[in-house]
């Protein structure tokens, strides 16, 4: 299933941190990452880095699952090396992987900016890519392995989404033709629930499965689900609410 749209609330404005998060993605991806690959490995976040505090350079070998071997040519990065934990978050390693976190924090940011305000979403969305982040490097500290995009934060807004609005109806793009609504429950659930399963999975085969970091999605939701409790302590927002008008 493929989200294409949702139930928007009223009110609140223009979405500007989600517009804006979503420009910044695209511009570091079009203006600094395909004219140099350096840039992404300079700037990607690597647990070895993070855990040691050094800056990785130069050839470093990769032991895959299938008992051979890779080289990874690591680049200069940011001082402190720590930074990588923000500027992964915003670069990507494909344009389909560019354009499928995009398509969900513009159905799914928006709503969530609107009941929090943009200065508590903005708050909001960098600290679930750091939990996710770290969530990523603990389950394999010494991995050379870089590690980049903005699903980690974006799966901080999805459970913050689940949270406070899980009766609303997301359209969704079933095979390549059919459109039918589910309840955001089932849309984000499923995608939670098939999260846990391949993060589990992962630990028995490496730290990346299929070139996707499970636990950096977990890591952000988990954040999220967190926050998202907390944060209707603030605002008082209770669960549930009925959907106003379709975008």
């Amino acid at each position: 299933m493929l989200p294409i749209g949702d139930d928007d609330q009223p009110g609140g404005g223009l979405p500007i941190v989600n517009l804006a998060i979503i420009g910044i993605n695209v511009l570091v991806f079009v203006l600094l990452q395909l004219p140099s690959d350096a840039f992404t490995m300079g700037f990607s976040a690597i647990p070895r880095e993070i855990t040691h505090g050094i800056d990785l350079t130069g050839p470093q070998t990769v032991a895959l699952p299938d008992g051979t071997s890779a080289v990874i040519d690591e680049a200069p990065g940011p001082s402190p090396i720590w930074l990588t934990l923000f500027s992964s978050m915003f670069m990507h390693g494909g344009w389909l992987h560019l354009g499928g976190n995009m398509l969900f924090l513009f159905i799914f940011g928006d709503n969530v900016e609107r009941l929090y305000g943009w200065l508590k979403y903005a708050v909001f969305y960098l600290i679930c890519g750091l939990v996710a982040a770290y969530a990523q490097i603990l389950s394999n500290p010494e991995s050379v392995i870089p590690s980049l995009g903005a699903s980690g934060a974006i799966s901080g807004v999805l459970a913050a989404y689940l949270v406070n609005f899980p009766n609303n109806r997301v359209r969704v793009l079933v095979g390549f033709r059919y459109v039918t609504q589910v309840p955001a429950l089932v849309m984000i659930g499923l995608w939670a629930l098939l999260q846990f399963v391949n993060g589990i999975g992962s630990i028995a085969v490496t730290d990346q499965t299929g070139g996707v970091a499970y636990w950096a999605h977990i890591g952000g939701f988990i954040a999220g689900i967190v926050l998202a409790f907390l944060l209707r302590l603030v605002i008082g927002r209770g669960s549930g609410a009925a959907p106003t008008y379709a975008s």
